[in-house]
C-alpha cells in the first residue's frame, strides 16, 4: 500500500510503498475513500506539538471495512465507516461514566494501536507511527474495531470524512458542550472547517444573533450563505471586539474560538456579555498562554469552557450527523473547496498556513 510519511517535524511528507499488518483480535482493515486535511495534521508538519516521527498523518477519514480481526462482532466486510481518532479505552471510569473524550488510558495519543504497537512498517521493516491510531494519508489502515463507526447509506466518502473531525468537533461544540440555547447570541472566530462547522451547529440551536469573524473575505462571504447575521473583517484585536460587541447588541452570549491563537482567545473572552461563555475549541502550539483581567472575569460572571472533539460520543454522534446531512439540516458539503489527489497534501498545508480555503479532502481511487 501507499502513504504520505513524515520522518521528522520541518521535512517534507514523502509518498512510500509501505506495510501494513493483518488486523489483529479486535482489530480491523479499512480501505480508504476520503481523507480530510486537518489543522492538528499542520501542527505535527510544523513541529508544534512535539516529534513524533516517522509517522503517517491523517486522522479524518471514511473508508470501507475489507477485513476483520479475531472477535470483531456485528461488523461486516464492506460497511462503511468513518473513523474515529479517539479510540476511548472503554473500561476507564471516565469512559463508564460516558465521557469517552476524557478517556486517559487511550493510546491514539500516542499514535499506537490499544496493546501499544504499530500495524505499519516500511520497506525496510522498520516501524512507522499512525497520527492518533489512523493514519488517514494511506490507501489502507489497521484500526481498533471501536474506532470504525458506520454510518447510513448514501453519505458521499468527503462529506462521511469530515464528520470523524471537524464537523464532530464543531457541532459537538455548540450542542454537546455549550448546550446553547435557542435564541442566544454567538461569536466564532476563524472559519476553517471547523469554525463553520460551530456556525452551522448554531443554526441547528437556534441561535438568533451569530457574527462571523475571520481575516478572509471569501470566507466571511460563505459563512454569510450557511447563516452568519453579520460578519467581521478580523483587524486590530480591540477594533475586531468592539465590532462584535456592536453586532450582538453589547456583547454575545456565547463566543467561539476555532483558531487556535492566544489574541483569538482572549478576543473570544472580551466579546462576551455578563454571564456569558467563551467556548475554546481551536488547540494551540503547545506551551501558548492567553491571559485576561481577573477582576473582570468574575466580576461579569464569565465562563470559559474548553471542548476537545465536541464532548462527541462517535457512536451516536457520527450516525446522527450523518442523517442529518441526508435529511439536508446539517450542509456539511459546503464546507469543502477542493478534493485532491493523495501526493498533494503538501499544498493543501500551504494553503492552510496563508489562511486560504476552508477544508481540503483527499479522494483515493476505487481501485
Amino acid at each position: 500500500m501507499h502513504a504520505l510519511v513524515l520522518d521528522r517535524p520541518g521535512e517534507t511528507l514523502r509518498l512510500e510503498e509501505v506495510r501494513l499488518d493483518p488486523p489483529g483480535p479486535g482489530e480491523v482493515r479499512v480501505r480508504m475513500l476520503a481523507s480530510g486535511v486537518c489543522h492538528s495534521d499542520l501542527h505535527v508538519v510544523d513541529g508544534e506539538w512535539g516529534n513524533p516521527g516517522p509517522i503517517v498523518l491523517g486522522h479524518e477519514g471514511c473508508g470501507e471495512i475489507t477485513q476483520t480481526g479475531d472477535g470483531v462482532r456485528d461488523t461486516r466486510l464492506g460497511t462503511r465507516v468513518v473513523l474515529n481518532w479517539y479510540a476511548a479505552c472503554q473500561t476507564c471510569d471516565n469512559c463508564r461514566s460516558g465521557r469517552p473524550w476524557t478517556c486517559q488510558q487511550t493510546r491514539s495519543i500516542d499514535h499506537l494501536m490499544p496493546d501499544g504497537t504499530t500495524r505499519l512498517h516500511r520497506s525496510d521493516g522498520s516501524d512507522l507511527l499512525a497520527y492518533l491510531g489512523l493514519g488517514t494519508f494511506s490507501t489502507e489502515a489497521v484500526v481498533p474495531a471501536s474506532a470504525a463507526v458506520p454510518i447510513p447509506d448514501g453519505v458521499p466518502p468527503e462529506v462521511a470524512a469530515l464528520i470523524g473531525c471537524s464537523v464532530s468537533t464543531g457541532v459537538g461544540s455548540v450542542l454537546r458542550t455549550a448546550q446553547v440555547p435557542a435564541g442566544a447570541s454567538a461569536a466564532v472566530f476563524g472559519l476553517g472547517g471547523v469554525g463553520l462547522s460551530i456556525l452551522l451547529g448554531l443554526k441547528l440551536a437556534g441561535a438568533l444573533e451569530i457574527v462571523a469573524v475571520d481575516r478572509i473575505q471569501t470566507k466571511l462571504d460563505l459563512a454569510t450563505d450557511l447563516g452568519a447575521t453579520s460578519t467581521v473583517l478580523a483587524g486590530e484585536p480591540g477594533a475586531t471586539v468592539r465590532l462584535v460587541r456592536e453586532h450582538t447588541g453589547g456583547g454575545a452570549d456565547f463566543a467561539f474560538e476555532a483558531v487556535g491563537l492566544r489574541d483569538t482567545t482572549e478576543q473570544a473572552v472580551g466579546v462576551l456579555r455578563p454571564g456569558g461563555t467563551a467556548v475554546l475549541v481551536g488547540m494551540t502550539p503547545l506551551g501558548v498562554r492567553a491571559s485576561f483581567d481577573t477582576f473582570d472575569f468574575v466580576d461579569r460572571s464569565l465562563r470559559i469552557l474548553g471542548s476537545n472533539y465536541g464532548y462527541s460520543v462517535p457512536n451516536v454522534d457520527f450516525p446522527r450527523y450523518a442523517r442529518m446531512f441526508l435529511a439536508g439540516r446539517l450542509a456539511i458539503d459546503r464546507l469543502i473547496d477542493e478534493r485532491i489527489g493523495l501526493a498533494d497534501a503538501s499544498s493543501a498545508f500551504d494553503a492552510m498556513r496563508s489562511g486560504e480555503g476552508t477544508r481540503q479532502v483527499i479522494m483515493f481511487r476505487a481501485d
